[in-house]
């Protein structure tokens, strides 16, 4: 079977695509059909990071509308932003 190759919306360029829609709804298809596997990985931890700096809890529905709704500005919006009060760690 072919890879699955997407124009990323995040990169800019053709890549390898994502092997099965993140989730079923019209936003995983969306990010299925646009979003690369590179990109997919740096959404995963930007999102971490929300996790763990907006002390979210992705078992709960805001929580998870939230987490959504970064996900869109990260790919599809301007941007996701980084929380005011993040502080890169220090290696």
């Amino acid at each position: 079977m072919p890879e699955h190759r997407v124009f990323c919306v995040k990169l800019q360029k053709d890549l390898p695509g994502l092997d099965e829609p993140p989730f079923d709804t019209e936003l995983g298809k969306r990010v299925y059909e646009n979003v690369s596997q590179q990109a997919w990985g740096q959404w995963m931890e930007f999102c971490k990071m929300l996790l763990n700096e907006y002390r979210l809890n992705p078992a709960r529905r805001e929580d998870q509308e939230a987490i959504v709704k970064q996900m869109e500005q990260f790919f599809f919006g301007e941007g996701a932003a980084l929380p005011k009060e993040y502080v890169p760690p220090t290696r």
